[in-house]
């Protein structure tokens, strides 16, 4: 899987997940508090990345994320 591959998985998980999230305008420079993540809703993403890619993120990775770039690495590293 390529990196804009998953990129836009991401990005489509984060509009899945946040309500008011526009795909058009999220870069791999968008932070979750950006697009106003509280800690439930990056629990939710990091669950569903995790399930969309079949793919297990360890604590160190978890707390790592902070960004749609930090996210789209973290996944690549797993894959």
């Amino acid at each position: 899987m390529t990196h804009d591959e998953i990129l836009d998985k991401v990005k489509d998980i984060i509009c899945d997940t946040l309500d008011d999230a526009d795909k058009a305008s999220i870069t791999e420079d968008t932070t979750f508090e950006d697009l106003g993540a509280d800690s439930f809703d990056r629990l939710e993403l990091v669950t569903a990345f995790e399930e969309e890619f079949n793919a297990s993120l360890d604590d160190d990775q978890l707390q790592q994320i902070s960004s749609v770039k930090d996210a789209v690495d973290a996944i690549e590293k797993v894959l």
